[in-house]
């Protein structure tokens, strides 16, 4: 099969510390490759990848200081994929709403995945083109009041052959919280419960512009160096080594968390996780057996002392059967199959009927 992949450029593929799209993109392509499909990968030049590489640009935009207007590149990037579109049997992207203008003006078929949250704004545009067909990353994440044609859930996967597996937690312990610094991903509830807790708190995530307020105001003050400690961004090896070496990994989000590949990735190193039953936790953790699924700061620290009893073989194996990169794979070629094989339907559009069943 003949597939283009599309990524966002402001990271690169795969991303060289924080970037779960551009993880799962690099992931899906390669794997791809593997089952001997040719791809085509459309992203930021500086991209390390199996597939044909493709760019309007050479690096990652969020690193070139001179790039002004993002939206032009992603302009120049879609005019590039759907100039191109006859080469493709199916053109998969990842963009969010750059790429459902084009859709229905190719004859090859384009399917989406819904990476992101659903806004009043973007809405709009998702309604307007809700008949293209479209992959969800969580159940939760979908809106049935947008009536988008959700072809099938397809939950993100890794390589856990790159993680390593940390049968025991290391001395002294501590509790873990890796992901953007943001309310969102609730970083002041993550501090507040390790204090509540008397637990050592290790951070790690980027702080984007947007949210340098939020830091400077709820997250610095609280940063010791002792109980609580700021680590930076961390790249894969030094995430993989704060997340396994933890007794577990908080992720207290205050959003409808689509994924969050932080989990799948604490469980793949046999660390628990105590999340919020907020958006995809509750797809994702195995409530009472890899981790604790609460609704506030007193169940958090109520589950802290529980996280013990936890067998971590059992949060490495959950990944492995239900979120590696094969089974991602596996579930997108069912979708592609799918679309194609319907692309001659009546009117000329994916038929909403039917559901693939991947998961």
């Amino acid at each position: 099969m003949r597939i283009a992949q599309v990524a966002p450029l402001w990271e690169r593929v795969p991303p060289p510390a924080y970037g779960g799209i551009e993880l799962v993109v690099g992931l899906l392509t390669d794997e791809l490759v593997r089952r001997g499909h040719e791809v085509t990968l459309f992203a930021s030049g500086d991209s390390i990848s199996l597939a044909k590489l493709e760019s309007v640009h050479p690096q990652a935009l969020r690193l070139d200081s001179n790039v002004r207007e993002y939206g032009i590149y992603e302009m120049l990037q879609m005019s590039r994929v759907y100039e191109q579109a006859s080469e493709f049997d199916i053109i998969h992207s990842h963009m969010g709403c750059v790429a459902l203008p084009y859709g229905n003006l190719v004859k090859t078929p384009t399917v989406h995945t819904l990476h992101g949250i659903f806004t009043p704004d973007n809405e709009k545009m998702f309604t307007h083109a809700r008949r293209q067909p479209y992959v969800s990353i969580s159940d939760a994440q979908r809106e049935p009041r947008l009536n988008l044609n959700c072809v099938a859930t397809v939950y993100n996967g890794i390589d856990l052959s790159t993680y390593d597996f940390y049968p025991e937690p290391q001395d002294p312990p501590y509790l873990a919280f890796l992901g953007r610094i943001s309310p969102e991903k609730g970083t002041h509830l993550a501090i507040e419960i390790a204090k509540r807790s008397g637990w050592r708190l290790k951070m790690a995530g980027k702080v984007d512009v947007v949210d340098v307020d939020y830091y400077e105001q709820q997250i610095k003050p609280h940063i010791d160096g002792k109980q609580i400690e700021y680590l930076g961004e961390a790249d894969h090896e030094q995430k993989s080594a704060l997340i396994g070496g933890a007794v577990a990994t908080l992720f207290p989000i205050t959003w409808r968390e689509p994924f969050g590949l932080v989990m799948i990735e604490s469980m793949a190193a046999g660390t628990p996780v105590i999340a919020m039953a907020l958006g995809s936790t509750t797809e994702v953790i195995a409530h009472g057996k890899t981790g604790f699924l609460c609704n506030n700061v007193d169940e958090f620290v109520e589950a802290i002392d529980q996280v013990a009893q936890l067998n971590r073989n059992d949060c490495r194996e959950h990944v492995s059967k239900h979120f590696s990169v094969q089974k991602m794979t596996a579930g997108y070629e069912a979708v592609y199959q799918q679309i194609l094989a319907e692309r001659f339907s009546q009117n000329g559009h994916i038929k909403s009927a039917s559901r693939v069943s991947v998961n």
